[in-house]
């Protein structure tokens, strides 16, 4: 392989899930990287990256540079640093829009090489502190160019498949579209539905009474719009071509039911239905959902404890865990978070075992 020395340009989830990956590896690179001095030095100290870089500009040293910076930073940096690569160096980053770097690139003169990639995972909370080596198994990790005669092509290749993803290669504009459509659609609808449901009368707040569907259907509605700005500002024309489909199908739906054409809403159903059934369920796509299981805890020291360990020793990990309700003097109910609604029936019976109510 002729990649030896990698840069790591942002250590938030996704970089620092890249930078641990790596160390995981079986392969023995040289890994710097370049953040916050906090950052890095607590990447350093836990011996994920061999070195901190003082500037963008000496990540231009290594074979191979991960760009990981929101979607505005990114493209600055790629500005500065994509005309000075050194020849056979390998520029990628790992933007949710990829079309912009590609026009980019095609505008410059550079001895080294652009692959514009997005692994298509991610957890609900950011940054060096949730980053996991595993976030990208099972996931789909996508480039914008086809493999040629260039090997160094095939060792990045190689890289990203130890990660445990798997590599699909589509073209950067058409990336964009398909993104738009699964991915940035989704987090519009989420917004606008949390708004739209988001009533308050003098005796109810409606979100009160919304359940576990409405926040699976919601989850990513939390996202930092500073994210999403760059996002849908450089994603514009293909967001709004997927905005006006989805408008469409509301306002067809809306006639369905003005007429009272049951017949139509059921094709319509069924038609969801079968769509619904084609999306993979073995791999992470652009949203990564979470499968929930209630346990009522009554108020005894340890049974969180109790908890943890029956799943932990079950082989389960636990995605999320949050306090919904408490009775007082009696106890609370959690709302336990899985990756699979079979890991939610294997946890309900490990714990139905040891005593727990489950719902």
């Amino acid at each position: 392989m002729e990649i030896k020395n990698i840069s790591i340009i942002g250590l938030g989830l996704i970089g620092g899930s890249i930078a641990k990956a790596i160390k995981k590896s079986s392969y023995n690179f040289v890994v710097s990287a370049f953040d916050k001095p906090e950052v890095l030095s607590k990447a350093f100290n836990e011996n994920i990256i061999n070195s901190k870089l003082n500037s963008i500009e000496e990540s231009l040293n290594s074979d191979l540079i991960f760009l990981c910076l929101p979607v505005a930073k990114s493209l600055e940096v790629f500005d500065n640093i994509a005309p000075k690569l050194r020849e056979n160096t390998i520029l990628t980053d790992v933007c949710s829009v990829k079309n912009v770097f590609k026009e980019k690139w095609d505008k410059i003169k550079s001895n080294g090489i652009y692959i514009g990639g997005h692994p298509m995972t991610g957890k609900e909370k950011g940054g060096f502190d949730n980053s996991d080596s595993l976030l990208f198994e099972n996931s789909v990790y996508i480039l914008t160019e086809n493999e040629n005669d260039n090997p160094l092509f095939a060792d990045l290749q190689k890289i990203i498949t130890s990660f445990g993803s798997n590599i699909l290669h589509i073209p950067a504009k058409q990336h964009d579209v398909i993104s738009a459509s699964i991915s940035h659609l989704p987090q519009l609808v989420s917004v606008a539905l949390v708004n739209a449901a988001s009533l308050k009368t003098d005796s109810y707040n409606f979100l009160d009474l919304a359940a576990g569907g409405f926040r699976d259907m919601t989850r990513i509605a939390s996202s930092d719009f500073t994210i999403w700005e760059s996002i849908i500002a450089n994603n514009k024309s293909q967001i709004l071509t997927a905005l006006d489909k989805f408008l469409y199908d509301l306002s067809l739906l809306s006639n369905y039911i003005t007429n009272d054409n049951y017949k139509a809403i059921e094709s319509y159903f069924e038609n969801a239905r079968i769509h619904r059934d084609e999306v993979p369920q073995k791999t992470k796509g652009f949203l990564h959902p979470l499968f929930d299981l209630f346990v009522f805890v009554t108020d005894n020291p340890g049974a969180i404890s109790k908890i943890s360990t029956a799943l932990f020793e079950a082989g389960i990990n636990i995605k999320d865990m949050e306090l919904l309700k408490i009775r007082e003097g009696a106890g609370g109910t959690f709302r336990l978070s899985f990756e699979s609604s079979e890991i939610v029936e294997k946890a309900s019976n490990v714990l139905k075992n040891i005593g727990f109510e489950t719902a």
